[in-house]
């Protein structure tokens, strides 16, 4: 058991927190060591939500936009505007060797605070448009790895035929779907693995030619049903010979929800937490996890906390989308990291302090976009004794101006609150995002030229009745007015499986998926089966019944 060793109040928020001894012990073990001195970590005095909103407004995922390059001056597609104050060149020329993010090395000042420093040279350094490796027709895609005719998709790997989806991997001829993975064939479908021609899926695992599903695990042919287990041929929870369920289903509207599988969802009991394969942690959707708290969205994690969206690491505290890292506290987006300490984009490095888009390095602080490179400071290099020598005195100095251990400020984002996906997590109206210091954006993207514009509540519901000119449309979501766009394998995927147009912007489907996924909260009740306290991602106010794992396992 942890033992609590200090209250603290959130200087942001006010709300109160708490630090454990293991909180000291992973502070203890991650403070950088200089000349034989240690320069502590101290504890933090931003909440857990807090700390995660401020690393998020570094991660643009969603937001993109037709640019030219600012090296070659071709047209690009990029996660900065065009009005953008950074630098921004394509993906092949910003790896490359024409340029050296060395030229834009400063000497460090110590009449100057360092954060200013490093927000100088941040602005000057060149940023990469996309984040997008070894991936093949893929251009609107982000943060997307060894990806194959991609559209529209954001924080994939190895995916193939995939389009409006995000946070998936190892899926094919996929659309709108989310947190999925090993998948085929699949249509809105969000926190679910290893399904193959399935439909309007939440939570299901192993089924195939289901639709309308929720918390399934190796089913088939089921429409409608909630909490099944190794069933087929099920109509809302009810068993049918394979004949009668062929004869009943065909009765069925295949693309509206139907009103007795809402009912089901309403009435049958809920896991208070889905955990699996996992000792002594808190939190919600962690596998093979051990000593974990305040986790979410992670696989094979030991000894971690405040994390999310992270695999295959230890040790490592406040980090959000990273994979194999150990060590690591106040990072966003990186991979392969060891003991490491506030960082942004940054992968196969080691010993690195307050930098961003570094890449194959060790020994540096306040660089930005160093590849291969050892004992660098604001980009300029130094030998190893004059690098031990200067860090310790910089730390000194950001102490001093209390910057020392805390994450980077949002001010220093390059990007807007609005196109972060902290936005999405802790939604905020410009009011107030501007009252808390955070950038906003108010870039506007030209309506697209296009042969016709159509509301989408005049697009024909039979998908039969839709013709190929679609293509040259914009449809017009008439909430927001935004348009929106169909593209060819998109089309001839509605066209195979019977779907209708959609009507709603693809920016909207992707928040009505993430409704569905379960809050990253806690909250203390007590089990509505065996009325044992419990911790639950489901507030008070639900009407659901919430069960304990056993009461659940035994009633399921």
């Amino acid at each position: 058991m942890e033992k609590i060793i200090e209250h603290k109040q959130c200087r942001q928020c006010q709300v109160e927190f708490t630090i454990t001894d293991k909180d000291l012990e992973f502070y203890e073990k991650i403070s950088p060591v200089f000349n034989w001195e240690k320069y502590s970590i101290p504890t933090p005095k931003l909440c857990p939500d807090c700390r995660t909103q401020r690393r998020q407004t570094f991660r643009n995922e969603r937001s993109i936009y037709k640019r030219k390059c600012d090296a070659t001056w071709e047209d690009i597609i990029s996660i900065y505007h065009p009005e953008s104050k950074h630098t921004v060149y394509n993906s092949p020329f910003w790896w490359s060797d024409e340029w050296s993010a060395t030229d834009y090395a400063v000497d460090i000042d110590f009449d100057v605070s360092f954060l200013e420093q490093f927000k100088n040279l941040n602005e000057k350094v060149p940023r990469i448009a996309m984040m997008s490796v070894d991936s093949e027709n893929s251009n609107y895609t982000n943060q997307s790895y060894e990806n194959k005719n991609c559209y529209m998709c954001f924080a994939i790997a190895d995916c193939k035929d995939m389009y409006y989806s995000e946070c998936a991997t190892h899926n094919t001829d996929c659309i709108d779907v989310g947190y999925t993975q090993h998948s085929q064939v699949s249509y809105n479908t969000v926190d679910s693995e290893n399904l193959w021609f399935c439909f309007h899926m939440n939570e299901c695992i192993w089924c195939n030619n289901c639709k309308y599903c929720d918390d399934c695990i190796s089913c088939s042919n089921c429409f409608g049903c909630v909490g099944l287990r190794n069933k087929s041929y099920c109509i809302f929870n009810k068993q049918y010979t394979k004949q009668e369920y062929e004869k009943i289903i065909k009765t069925y509207d295949h693309n509206q929800e139907p009103e007795e599988y809402k009912k089901l969802k309403q009435t049958l009991p809920k896991l208070a937490i889905k955990n699996i394969w996992c000792s002594n942690v808190t939190w919600n959707n962690l596998r093979n996890c051990n000593n974990c708290k305040y986790c979410f969205d992670c696989h094979e994690l030991e000894n971690c906390s405040y994390n999310s969206w992270i695999f295959s690491s230890n040790n490592c505290f406040d980090c959000y989308g990273m994979w194999a890292s150990e060590f690591v506290y106040e990072w966003i987006s990186v991979e392969r990291i060891k003991k490491s300490i506030v960082n942004i984009i940054v992968s196969d490095c080691h010993n690195m302090l307050y930098s961003d888009l570094c890449f194959y390095s060790s020994d540096c602080f306040g660089c930005v976009w160093v590849r291969n490179k050892k004992y660098c400071i604001l980009n300029k290099q130094y030998t190893k004794e004059e690098y031990e020598t200067l860090v310790p005195k910089i730390i000194e100095k950001m102490i001093e101006n209390w910057e020392w251990w805390e994450f980077f400020p949002a001010s220093l984002s390059p990007f807007g609150y609005n196109e972060t996906i902290a936005s999405e997590y802790f939604p905020l109206d410009k009011k107030q995002v501007l009252e808390k210091w955070f950038n906003w954006s108010d870039y506007q993207a030209p309506f697209p030229q296009v042969e016709k514009i159509i509301p989408a509540w005049k697009l024909p519901k039979d998908i039969s009745d839709i013709p190929d000119d679609i293509l040259a449309w914009a449809i017009e979501w008439e909430l927001t007015g935004k348009p929106f766009r169909i593209i060819g394998p998109e089309l001839e995927f509605y066209r195979k499986h019977n779907l209708p147009i959609p009507k709603r912007h693809p920016d909207q489907r992707h928040l009505d998926r993430m409704k569905l996924r379960s809050p990253r909260k806690l909250y203390e009740k007590n089990c509505d089966k065996c009325e044992e306290e419990i911790q639950t991602i489901y507030p008070p106010e639900k009407k659901e019944n919430i069960y304990c794992e056993a009461c659940y396992n035994n009633q399921i």
